[in-house]
């Protein structure tokens, strides 16, 4: 009985969450926001961008295309007023298709629609056999295609973990090389330096053909502001690249509350709309309708340590007051994730993960980074938990775009006619004709006896998740690419290769 239990529940895990691109969510948005407090805190931004000002650095060229604007430029302090402001960002669409090298696998962006993605630029990685260590190019590969893989994850992400074997002058190339050939889902460009930033516009051209890429979003950058109130050629120089060429922008404050922003919660969320609406606006005057996503990353902090901390009733609340405001802006969201500052997946870990990913949920996150895989304050990517974390996403996907179902099948009428008062439902027609389907089986939990589990060898969910992707890579095929994209990518990879020098800082 036990061996017949194991069998069957490892068919359920193998088939996972039903295979969907994106979310599309039918549950309700949380708005927990009073008409008193969105008038404060909207006050608040405008007071910011329009009397405090935002300064713009390092970037010569940006002040100048501020002033051409009509902008109040002071040294490299920018101020403008906040109904022009929200009538730039007004430009930039509510919700944007990002397409796939698979069409099946694009993703809508904004909207009431939610997109998944794991962690984002952990230098190291952990696993339950090799530990914890700098990651490399096999890690990265791995991490991509279980990225793949995973139906929870509709998105690739970029630096799953950082390569840290292949020189930083050259690294952003294998890693976006590996996202286009290991991979079908759509990705991130690189940011950290224009040129970088261009590669990854012209592999996505080799990949997509420069046609489609004048008339869709097929890749986008992912930026923080340097708070407080600072954006620097970082930021702009991403811009020029990506949004000059038609393409997407993430832009994200990471405010760290008591540092980077004052300790209370309001007066944070109240920064980060203004940093990021105010690089909104620049985005739009650059290229009007270039595809544009809000970000916060909004973390409290221990104050006698300085470290930060997840999971907390701050950062959930932020998650909750930025998805109302930002939808109020008429802008797409991007919002945290299944964040710890754990260093392994232990109780820690778990709840925080779940609390910071839960209001992700609720507040409407559009696009999630982070959803899966991140440990010990996001400096390591863990192999297992990026699987705990994706087996969790797959309940979360069917809350949200499932809801309750209230139909007259769901209702079970029939169901009452067949079972006397005192008998069960077990085999009824309803439950034979429902069963597969009515409730969501995480693959990683053992819900058996505990004769079963010991009979399995006692393993516990880290063990579990180890055998999960171990297995995983084991049964991995690479999605198919025609010979003359990949021929070409490889070209590309190897000229920008011998053109560069190696450097590691």
């Amino acid at each position: 009985m036990a061996r017949r239990a194991r069998a069957a529940r490892d068919r359920r895990a193998a088939a996972g969450v039903p295979a969907s691109p994106y979310i599309r969510r039918a549950l309700p948005f949380f708005d927990p926001l009073d008409p008193d407090q969105i008038e404060k805190i909207e006050a608040q931004v405008d007071w910011l961008m329009q009397d405090v000002g935002i300064a713009f650095r390092d970037d010569p060229k940006a002040l100048e295309i501020w002033r051409k604007a009509g902008a109040r430029v002071e040294g490299d302090v920018v101020r403008a007023p906040a109904d022009w402001i929200r009538a730039e960002c007004a430009r930039a669409p509510r919700q944007f298709t990002q397409l796939a090298r698979n069409p099946a696998r694009s993703v809508v962006i904004g909207g009431p629609n939610q997109v998944f993605a794991p962690i984002y630029g952990a230098p190291f990685v952990r696993d339950l056999q090799g530990g914890r260590r700098y990651g490399n190019m096999a890690d990265f590969e791995k991490l991509v295609k279980l990225t793949y893989m995973h139906p929870a994850l509709h998105h690739g992400g970029l630096v799953i973990t950082e390569p840290t074997d292949v020189p930083v002058s050259k690294r952003h190339l294998d890693m976006l090389h590996s996202h286009m050939v290991l991979s079908d889902k759509p990705h991130l460009g690189a940011i950290t330096e224009r040129s970088r930033a261009e590669d990854s516009i012209d592999m996505a051209e080799i990949v997509f053909g420069r046609d489609v890429m004048e008339a869709n979003c097929v890749i986008m950058g992912n930026v923080n502001t340097n708070s407080p109130l600072l954006v620097d050629k970082v930021v702009t120089e991403a811009i020029y690249a990506y949004c000059g060429r038609g393409q997407g922008i993430v832009v994200v404050p990471f405010i760290l509350s008591g540092a980077m922003g004052p300790v209370s919660t309001a007066a944070s969320v109240a920064q980060a709309m203004a940093e990021a609406m105010m690089v909104c606006a620049f985005a739009q005057i650059i290229r009007p309708g270039a595809p544009f996503v809000l970000g916060n990353f909004l973390s409290s902090m221990s104050l006698k340590s300085g470290a930060p901390t997840f999971g907390m009733p701050e950062p959930v609340m932020s998650n909750y007051a930025i998805g109302q405001l930002a939808r109020r802006a008429g802008l797409p969201l991007r919002c945290g994730g299944s964040l710890t500052a754990s260093k392994i997946e232990d109780a820690q870990a778990a709840y925080e993960s779940a609390d910071a990913m839960h209001s992700t949920m609720l507040a409407g996150a559009n696009f999630v980074l982070h959803a899966a895989g991140w440990l010990e304050g996001g400096l390591c990517t863990g192999f297992e938990k990026l699987i705990m974390d994706a087996d969790r996403l797959g309940g979360y996907q069917k809350v949200l775009d499932q809801g309750l179902d209230c139909s007259g099948e769901a209702m079970a009428r029939d169901a009452y006619a067949e079972v006397a008062p005192g008998g069960h439902f077990l085999g009824c027609g309803h439950t034979m004709r429902n069963y597969q389907s009515a409730f969501y089986e995480a693959g990683l939990s053992d819900s058996e006896n505990v004769e079963s589990w010991e009979e399995g060898g006692a393993l516990d969910m880290r063990a579990r998740a180890h055998r999960k992707w171990t297995a995983m890579l084991e049964s991995y095929e690479a999605p198919p690419m025609e010979a003359a994209i990949r021929e070409e990518l490889e070209a590309y990879v190897a000229r920008r290769k011998q053109e560069l020098p190696d450097a590691w800082y």
